[in-house]
């Protein structure tokens, strides 16, 4: 997002904090599920999006249109969201879709917090991921930009409902209508990093050979916690194919210190004798 844009979205996320702090999770839930409704409505209706992030149009205005277009069809509580968000100024109408998106991502993320659930879904989304990317019959189901989103999103139910919580579960469905521009496995990382940031941590993707123990997992999070001096949420993927050692992602750090990418290196090596 450009300046205006960011500027915008800050206040409507720090309205969104007001309202999180005396409502009940439930009923966070529900509006965040209804701000990603609007959000796939302004999705498909390229005018309106383009009205009411017109920059000729005054922010009440702008306000008064979204009123009147979603009265009666979403939560006190949403429109009034929804007013903060478009009463400011938008650089362009895709950062405002950006906004209602991630405002109802935000929502969810905020209901799970209020219910001392947040780390478990957290963990279900990124299992989830694992499970996804075993499959690649189901990934190119998932992933297949060619179906429709509802479709898709009955796959998703089908194998999470009962199984994950009903957050985790309308997590992954923004994900489906690529949350961010992003692709679907994309998004759904980006959904575990966001949940980690709310918990005031910073995800760490780890990839061993063989499964590691409970200690040395929490030792392996304490050690790369004291590095980047902040709490560390591992996300740990066993894929024998590395051969040995291990690889770590933290951000945009990446240390791999795999048996596959020493022989890779020495292949190379050979190969420009």
């Amino acid at each position: 997002m450009q300046a205006a844009s960011r500027e915008s979205y800050a206040a409507a996320l720090a309205r969104l904090e007001e309202y999180v702090a005396g409502a009940e999770p439930s009923t966070v839930a529900g509006t965040g599920a209804e701000l990603l409704a609007v959000a796939d409505l302004l999705r498909r209706e390229v005018r309106l999006r383009r009205a009411l992030s017109d920059p000729a149009r005054a922010g009440a205005d702008r306000t008064g249109l979204v009123n009147s277009v979603l009265s009666g069809k979403v939560g006190a509580d949403t429109l009034d969201l929804l007013g903060t968000l478009v009463a400011g100024r938008w650089s362009a109408p895709s950062e405002l879709l950006d906004g209602a998106e991630s405002l109802g991502v935000q929502a969810l993320l905020a209901s799970a917090d209020r219910a001392d659930e947040l780390g478990e879904v957290e963990d279900e989304l990124f299992r989830f991921g694992q499970v996804v990317a075993a499959d690649p019959q189901l990934s190119n189901a998932l992933s297949d930009p060619m179906a429709p989103v509802a479709q898709r999103a009955e796959l998703v139910g089908m194998l999470l409902t009962g199984k994950a919580r009903p957050v985790t579960v309308r997590l992954a469905e923004a994900a489906l209508a690529g949350f961010g521009g992003r692709s679907f496995t994309a998004a759904l990382s980006r959904l575990v990093e966001l949940a980690a940031e709310r918990r005031d941590r910073q995800v760490a993707y780890v990839t061993v050979a063989a499964p590691i123990t409970e200690e040395e997992e929490r030792r392996l999070g304490d050690r790369l916690s004291a590095i980047y001096d902040r709490q560390v949420a591992v996300k740990l993927t066993v894929d024998p194919t590395i051969l040995g050692g291990v690889s770590v992602r933290v951000g945009s750090d990446l240390y791999d210190g795999t048996i596959l990418r020493r022989l890779n290196e020495t292949r190379n090596a050979l190969a420009k004798r």
